[in-house]
């Protein structure tokens, strides 16, 4: 074997050493198995829409165009509509009368987390949850969106 060969087949080595060794310290139980095990935790959030600020800044052409902004900081309420923190952040016209590409963080007691992407003006919208603070540090996973008819959004995130 060659010096090439030697290097290359210790690289694949360290290569698949970290690998294993990454997947060990994120669940020491399941390392070198196929089936990843996954904590899961559902919460439910009501998005206040009805009070707080909402303020719409019209860029593009008047009236509703690709580039308008919406910046909302809005009451977030559990399943009961009790209050339980903020809901706050931006939304960036796509598509007129459909689409907005959104950013925004909700502001719970034990920590934040936060969420990212296109978001329907009609139906369920599925965002990527992109992180958190305190309790959701490094948490990942999905957030469902729908609106309601009282101008709240029932908001159920999937946590992992």
């Amino acid at each position: 074997m060659n010096r090439c060969s030697l290097f290359n087949l210790s690289a694949i080595t360290v290569v698949i050493a970290a690998s294993y060794a990454a997947a060990w310290a994120l669940n020491p139980a399941k390392a070198g198995s196929e089936e990843p095990s996954h904590l899961t935790t559902t919460l439910v959030t009501i998005a206040d829409a009805r009070s707080g600020i909402a303020q719409g800044v019209d860029l593009g052409k008047p009236g509703d165009s690709p580039g308008d902004i919406f910046a909302f900081d809005q009451p977030l309420l559990d399943s009961n509509h009790e209050l339980i923190g903020k809901n706050s952040g931006f939304c960036i016209r796509t598509l007129p009368g459909a689409f907005s590409e959104c950013q925004w963080t909700l502001t719970l007691a034990n920590g934040t987390i936060t969420v990212a992407g296109r978001e329907s003006d009609t139906g369920t919208s599925m965002i990527p949850v992109i992180g958190g603070s305190g309790e959701y540090l490094l948490v990942r996973g999905v957030m469902a969106t729908t609106p309601n008819a009282d101008k709240t959004y029932t908001q159920i995130l999937t946590l992992y």
